[in-house]
C-alpha cells in the first residue's frame, strides 16, 4: 500500500467536504495578502500527522512553506511552538481546519497509544490496534499507532485472517474453518478467535499461528499460556483500559489487542497563531 498516494486521497477528501466549491471567507482577503504563523501546542503529547498536515496545505496552495521543529513521534512539551508556516494568506487560512484536523486526530491516537505502551514496556507483551478505527482513516490512524509505538493487527479483511465466532457457527467450527482458511490462503496470518479453553485446545490441535482470548479473566489467560506452552501466540481482547492493562499483559499472554487506541481518544489541542 502506497502511504503517499493514501495521504493524497485522504487530504483531497477533506477538502472538498471542507472547501467544497470554494472558501467565500478567503476571497474576502486580497490575493497578494502573505501570513506569517507558527504551531503551538497546548498540552503535552506525541506528535503525529506531519505528512497529512503539509499535503493539506499543498494541495491549497503549493506556495506555502512550513518549517517543523519536530517529528513524529517525538513527545512534545505545553506550550511549544513545533512548526511555522508562512504563504499566501488566502490558501493558509483555507487549509487551517483541515490540517489541524488531521494532526489533532492523530496525535491522540499515538499520545493514547504512548501511554498504553509505557505501562508495559517492562513486559514482553505488545500493544495492538483494531479495526475499529474513524471510517476513511484507517491506514492513518494505524501509522499514529506505529508512532505512538504500538504495533498494528491487520490492515482489514484482506491481510490476515481473524475467524470470529460467527465465522465459526456458519462454516462449520474451528477444524473445518482453519482446514478451509490454509486452502485458500496458506500464506496468510491464520487467528482463530476463542472463548475457552477447549476451544484453545482445538486452535492448537487445528495448527493456527495465533488464538485470540476472547474476554478471558487474568486467570484463565495464565492458564492458556501454560496450557498452550508457546507453541501458538495469544492475544488478549476484550475490555482491556489502563486499569487493568498490566495484569493483563504479566499473564504472559502475546499480544493485547485494545480497539480504544483507535475510537476512544482525544483530540490533541493545537492552536495556529498569527505573528
Amino acid at each position: 500500500m502506497d502511504l503517499y498516494q493514501v495521504i493524497i486521497n485522504q487530504v483531497a477528501n477533506a477538502l472538498d467536504e471542507d472547501v467544497g466549491s470554494g472558501d467565500i471567507s478567503a476571497q474576502l482577503i486580497d490575493e497578494s495578502a502573505h501570513l506569517e504563523t507558527e504551531l503551538l501546542i497546548r498540552e503535552e503529547a506525541v506528535l503525529c500527522g506531519i505528512q497529512w498536515f503539509d499535503e493539506v496545505f499543498r494541495q491549497c496552495d503549493s506556495r506555502i512553506v512550513t518549517r517543523w521543529q519536530a517529528r513524529d513521534g517525538d513527545s512534545i512539551g505545553a506550550g511549544s511552538v513545533v512548526c511555522e508556516v508562512s504563504g499566501p494568506a488566502r490558501g493558509l487560512l483555507t487549509a487551517e481546519r483541515s490540517a489541524l484536523n488531521f494532526l489533532q486526530t492523530l496525535s491522540g491516537t499515538a499520545t493514547l497509544t504512548r501511554r498504553y505502551c509505557e505501562l508495559i514496556r517492562h513486559t514482553e507483551c505488545r500493544i495492538l490496534d483494531t479495526r475499529k478505527t474513524i471510517p476513511q482513516l484507517r491506514v492513518a490512524q494505524k501509522y499514529a499507532v506505529l508512532c505512538g509505538g504500538g504495533n498494528n493487527h491487520r490492515i482489514g479483511l484482506f491481510d490476515a485472517f481473524l475467524i470470529k465466532e460467527n465465522h465459526l457457527a456458519a462454516s462449520g467450527g474451528i477444524a473445518a474453518t482453519v482446514a478451509r482458511a490454509r486452502q485458500l490462503h496458506p500464506d496468510k496470518l491464520l487467528e482463530v478467535e476463542v472463548e475457552n479453553l477447549e476451544q484453545l485446545r482445538q486452535a492448537v490441535d487445528a495448527g493456527v499461528a495465533r488464538a485470540l482470548l476472547d474476554n478471558f479473566s487474568p486467570a484463565e489467560m495464565r492458564r492458556a499460556v501454560e496450557l498452550t506452552a508457546g507453541a501458538i501466540e495469544l492475544e488478549a481482547s476484550g475490555n482491556v483500559d489502563l486499569d487493568n492493562l498490566v495484569e493483563i499483559a504479566t499473564t504472559g499472554v502475546n499480544f493485547v489487542s485494545i480497539g480504544a487506541l483507535t475510537k476512544n481518544l482525544r483530540a490533541i489541542d493545537f492552536s495556529l497563531r498569527y505573528r
